[in-house]
């Protein structure tokens, strides 16, 4: 065993050893391959080294030459163009010796001519001595002849011919003024027959009170209810009169307010149809008429604006225009009125060459204050002109609607246009209902008691009755009491009378000189 052992160690030790030899001689000969590698390199490297050193060589000399002759090449350009420098300069100096000379020829020329221009003025002076002297001897003479010194003459001819002138220039100011008339009246009357025939729009004329049909007498009874309380219901929801009387099968409305009226006659018929009737349901009826008649009243006012081809209102501006179509004047339909006023604007204004656009829209808008004059104080002039500021209407149209009853001046044409179409649609044959006997009284009675007044000279009813214009004595009537006569006769008028709307009482005093040549 032991035996064993020792050569199985000593082979370990052999093998290890032989190992050991093998590996120590693989590493001389990687070193030696190592070294030989490195000895090639060496040389590999110094054989580059030596071409590079040949190559900067060849190109150092290659620069240097393209160096030279680029050098030479710029030496020749440098020296082309300094000589073309110069011979340019030595034209210029040409040029500037020419025109030096050319200089000095005119100056030359110049001198001689100033010579000769002073030799002329010296004789024109010496002439006009001569003419002066000659003029003085003539005056002179004259003045001798005459017996008038020159500025006694003077006054005396520019007298002559200032009177010429102005008899001329006021015949001249008569003939234009004549001719200008009677152009602008021609042409006025035909833009308006113009603009009647191309609008042909219909009136419809309201009566004051509205009448309800019932289906037999009986009816009557449940309206008025049980001790009267669907009556009193009604008239206190709606703010309308009932009149039950002895008319057969029918209830009268009476109110001053169109569109109450409409509420409570919508309100009655749904109940007479309904035949419930009882004040629960007499408020929802009334409740359920009132915003029927407002979306008729939106429906109106929207195709109001269709007709006119207005657009861009302020939606609360379209319900008042609706609300015009429950508002009369004269028995005139409002809204019919103001539409009518809107097509007659925009004809007018096409014909005169101005926006027509804006004259509908202003006529359609003019009497927009009817609309709230029984819910505001004042008159619906001034209530209009508030409502299209507030809703940042132009300018223009605030004019025309603040001017179209001479309130204050129209300054524009388009207040002008809107003024006339109102006045054609108010006053053309058939727009307007009203008796004619009380109409001519109601004027003389308007007439009289301005007359009645000291002082008064003359008074006249324009604008239908809508204004009283009274000419007074300037002696009796000074500028102080002109104030307090205009308020008594407008509280007179106001005690006195009956009339729609407002009177515009004008006051009118004139002092004239007059005296005569005899």
């Amino acid at each position: 065993m032991i035996t064993v052992l020792t050569g199985v160690a000593a082979l370990i030790v052999g093998a290890a050893i032989s190992g050991f030899i093998f590996f120590k001689q693989g590493i001389a000969y990687r070193r030696r391959e190592a070294e030989s590698v490195i000895g090639s390199a060496e040389k590999e490297a110094e054989r580059i080294l030596e071409d590079a050193g040949k190559d900067a060589d060849s190109r150092k000399k290659a620069a240097l030459v393209e160096a030279k002759d680029e050098i030479y090449k710029l030496r020749s350009e440098a020296e082309r163009e300094i000589k073309d420098r110069r011979g340019e300069i030595s034209r210029q100096e040409r040029r500037i010796q020419q025109k030096e000379e050319n200089l000095d020829r005119k100056n030359d020329n110049l001198e001689r001519k100033e010579e000769q221009l002073q030799n002329k003025i010296r004789a024109a002076e010496d002439r006009l001595k001569e003419a002066e002297a000659l003029k003085k001897s003539e005056m002179d003479m004259l003045e001798r002849i005459s017996e008038l010194t020159r500025e006694q003459a003077k006054e005396y001819m520019l007298n002559m011919l200032e009177d010429d002138l102005v008899h001329e220039k006021a015949l001249k100011v008569t003939s234009y003024e004549q001719q200008i008339k009677d152009e602008c009246d021609e042409k006025a009357r035909n833009y308006i027959a113009l603009a009647i025939a191309k609008c042909a729009a219909e009136q419809v004329s309201e009566a004051a009170v509205s009448v309800v049909a019932l289906p037999n007498d009986e009816m009557k009874g449940r309206i008025i209810g049980r001790e009267g309380r669907n009556i009193r219901t009604l008239e206190t929801l709606t703010g309308v009169d009932l009149i039950i009387d002895d008319t057969p099968e029918a209830i009268t409305l009476s109110c001053f307010d169109h569109v109450r009226r409409e509420v409570a006659r919508i309100a009655l018929e749904k109940l007479i149809s309904d035949g419930r009737i009882h004040p629960t349901r007499i408020e929802e009826m009334v409740d359920k008429a009132r915003r029927e008649v407002e979306y008729k009243i939106k429906q109106e006012g929207e195709r109001a604006i269709l007709e006119t081809n207005v657009h861009g209102l302020n939606s609360e501006l379209v319900k008042l225009i609706g609300r015009l179509r429950y508002r009369t004047s004269y028995r005139q339909n409002v809204l019919n009125h103001s539409i009518e006023v809107a097509q007659l604007s925009g004809i007018l204004a096409s014909e005169l060459g101005v926006d027509a656009t804006l004259a509908r829209r202003a006529g359609l808008l003019h009497d927009i204050g009817k609309a709230l004059t029984s819910e505001i104080e004042g008159s619906h002039v001034q209530i209009g002109v508030d409502v299209c500021r507030r809703y940042k209407e132009s300018p223009e149209v605030i004019h025309a609607i603040e001017a179209h009853h001479n309130d204050v001046e129209p300054r524009t044409v388009i207040a002008c246009i809107v003024q006339a179409a109102d006045a054609i649609s108010a006053a053309r044959p058939a727009a307007r209902s009203e008796n004619y006997e009380n109409y001519i009284k109601r004027l003389q009675k308007l007439e009289e008691i301005c007359q009645s007044y000291e002082g008064v000279e003359k008074s006249y009813a324009v604008q239908a009755g809508r204004e009283i214009r009274i000419m007074v004595q300037p002696e009796v009537i000074n500028d102080e009491k002109m104030v307090l006569v205009a308020r008594q006769i407008a509280k007179q008028i106001e005690d006195e009378m009956e009339y729609p709307g407002q009177i515009k009482v004008n006051i009118i005093r004139e002092s004239r000189a007059v005296e005569y040549a005899k």
